[in-house]
């Protein structure tokens, strides 16, 4: 069966661009450790394309650990939020399918959380395309940790509001051969932003504002008696996945 991404999902983020940039979660240091780890490299002076870059969560963070760095990224609303938080940093429109990218001209090629909107038929080659010899095709998706209860219990409500039940469409390509590590770390966060985050994501963008506010309000009522101060302690694993070709 020829796959399909889930175009229409993928494109949702650019009418809530602002609301991501301000409340979806950044990534700890550990994780650039872990990458260069498996990479064999550093980031330092490496040339790296971070692709679906979005606002540029991720593409700040590698520009930061000191990689010369250049952002691919499709979609209208999400590329004018980058320009906005992120005026140093290279910026081309297009996508993991048709980078938009010079041949062996890259040591690293990042998608933080991204891969799974592209058409590995099409992705994998580009990718093989664009890294230089013993480059990084690097996949990262960073979870809310079920090993929490009250993060499980939610999660339950989430999956069954979109009947989701155990459906991934996160598969790792069979070539190359993939190399994984996970890092666990959390975040402190006001509930009002822990309930935005949510809101951001592709599956309640695509619910709606009515459907999702719903939701969300119940979940306020739910979450409140837990944390009485409302600070919300969010914790995450990230599931990093490294390839070198």
């Amino acid at each position: 069966m020829t796959f399909t991404p889930p175009r229409a999902r993928a494109r949702s983020f650019d009418t809530a661009a602002a609301l991501y940039a301000a409340n979806r979660p950044g990534y700890p240091g550990e994780l650039f450790d872990a990458l260069e780890a498996l990479a064999g490299r550093g980031l330092r002076g490496a040339r790296v394309a971070d692709v679906g870059a979005g606002t540029g969560i991720a593409t700040g963070l590698l520009h930061a650990r000191g990689a010369d760095v250049v952002a691919v990224e499709p979609g209208d609303g999400m590329a004018a939020e980058f320009r906005r938080a992120n005026p140093g940093i290279p910026l081309v429109r297009g996508d993991g399918d048709r980078l938009p990218l010079v041949t062996a001209g890259f040591d690293f090629l990042t998608y933080a959380q991204a891969w799974h909107w592209t058409d590995p038929a099409r992705s994998v080659p580009e990718a093989r395309r664009v890294l230089r010899p013993g480059g990084a095709l690097a996949l990262w998706w960073n979870d809310l940790d079920t090993a929490v209860p009250w993060i499980a219990e939610q999660d339950e409500r989430i999956r069954a509001l979109f009947d989701a039940g155990g459906v991934t469409f996160r598969a790792l390509p069979a070539e190359p051969a993939f190399t994984s590590r996970e890092v666990r770390w959390s975040r402190r966060i006001p509930l009002d932003v822990h309930l935005a985050n949510h809101a951001s994501h592709s599956a309640f963008l695509m619910l709606g504002p009515d459907g999702t506010r719903e939701f969300l309000e119940a979940e306020r009522v739910r979450l409140t008696p837990l944390f009485p101060d409302g600070t919300v302690e969010e914790h995450y694993v990230v599931s990093l996945s490294v390839a070198l070709v």
